[in-house]
């Protein structure tokens, strides 16, 4: 997309520059936030709403200030702060008080001077690595500029909000652990264990996107969802007493080159794969908790180990394939399948939804209206 150019769901003001247009650099000192000085007993119980929280610090080097449009929910949002409550580490690791929050889409509103060419007005969408103290349910974060694509033309916002984690994951767990060229082709077999979650629906359409033949295991009420993304087949798990002995009934030449697996059950998938994955394929961990996968990871093949590859997808932030993932979404190679979209005030309601593990999709919340600007920041009074 050329920047100098008003994106389409973004009409303009008469007498207000464009996106992308230099509007003149405007710094907050203060935004509206939800925040949490602990994590006790959770973290949607420890939220509040300001009105008049502390902003981010002015852009540094090649950090941007956004201003945020949408967001999108991550267990991390809540996992990664809880675990660090009971060491103490909170205000260490992360700073308090804290804005969750990683994923978003937003407005470029200023720049650091090695971020020059990243221009104010701009719409960008992106991530940071894990949670920060200026998260994005808040009006404004601060993120490095390689940590952001800019929106392409016809480009929903909510969407772009809700793919840069569950999408990088998967399209790194299907192109060999991040290793550009090194994946799968029009001749593999894919399983997707999971296929109705964050990360097992967008591994659905790009692995069909690369030619695959994808199979996928998901419950009951989600099999014409996985069919819809394009799944070939898709398998019951709640209808099967035993799934890893289903697939291990799969004829010869019925074997898979990658099994992807986003929920890290049945225990014993990986260390029976061997019957229903190639000798030359590879599992790929996604999603598990950390003690089982990395036990999965050491424990030899002798002593009751898996007998083939296995991969603990550690997700790497890279532009290139942010760009890639919002040029599939603007040719409607992939789509965002949302659970909800959630007003700002709705905050709390959201976290639970995506707590309670029943959420069909991504969940959204709405931070700012992309067809208003905060036209008193830039000095612009009506």
């Amino acid at each position: 997309m050329n920047p100098s150019i008003p994106h389409p769901g973004l009409p303009g003001i008469p007498g207000i520059p464009g996106p992308g247009l230099g509007l003149p650099t405007f710094h907050p000192e203060t935004m509206k936030a939800w925040l949490y000085t602990t994590t006790s007993p959770t973290l949607e119980k420890s939220l509040t709403l300001h009105t008049n929280a502390r902003a981010p610090p002015t852009p540094q080097g090649n950090q941007l200030l956004i201003q945020i449009l949408s967001t999108s929910l991550n267990r991390t949002d809540y996992q990664f702060p809880e675990s660090l409550v009971g060491l103490g580490l909170q205000r260490l690791i992360i700073g308090l008080p804290a804005s969750p929050g990683i994923e978003f889409c937003g407005r470029i509103t200023s720049s650091g001077p090695l971020a020059q060419h990243m221009k104010e007005g701009t719409i960008v969408y992106g991530c940071h690595d894990r949670p920060t103290q200026f998260g994005s349910l808040a009006e404004y974060i601060i993120v490095k500029a390689d940590k952001v694509a800019i929106l392409p033309d016809g480009v929903d916002i909510n969407s772009a909000s809700a793919i840069s984690i569950c999408g990088q994951a998967a399209y790194q767990a299907l192109n060999g652990n991040v290793k550009e060229g090194s994946g799968l082709n029009s001749n593999s077999s894919v399983l997707i264990n999971g296929g109705s979650g964050g990360c097992g629906q967008f591994a659905i359409q790009i692995a069909k996107a690369m030619g695959c033949r994808v199979t996928a295991t998901c419950s009951t009420r989600n099999m014409e969802l996985c069919l819809r993304l394009g799944a070939d087949e898709v398998i019951d798990y709640t209808a099967e007493e035993d799934l890893v002995r289903k697939l291990c009934t799969r004829g010869k030449g019925m074997e898979f080159d990658c099994i992807i697996d986003n929920v890290g059950s049945p225990s014993n998938m990986y260390y029976e794969c061997h019957q229903f994955l190639k000798e030359e394929g590879v599992f790929v961990q996604v999603g598990a908790e950390s003690g089982l996968t990395y036990l999965r990871a050491v424990w030899p093949a002798f002593l009751g180990g898996g007998r083939r590859k296995y991969v603990i997808l550690r997700r790497v932030d890279d532009n290139r394939h942010l760009v890639k993932l919002g040029e599939w979404l603007g040719d409607r190679t992939i789509q965002v399948q949302t659970d909800g979209v959630y007003d700002f005030h709705d905050v709390v309601k959201a976290f639970e939804k995506l707590r309670s593990g029943h959420a069909r999709g991504k969940i959204v919340v709405r931070v700012s209206d992309p067809d208003a600007r905060d036209m008193q920041s830039f000095g612009i009074g009506f």
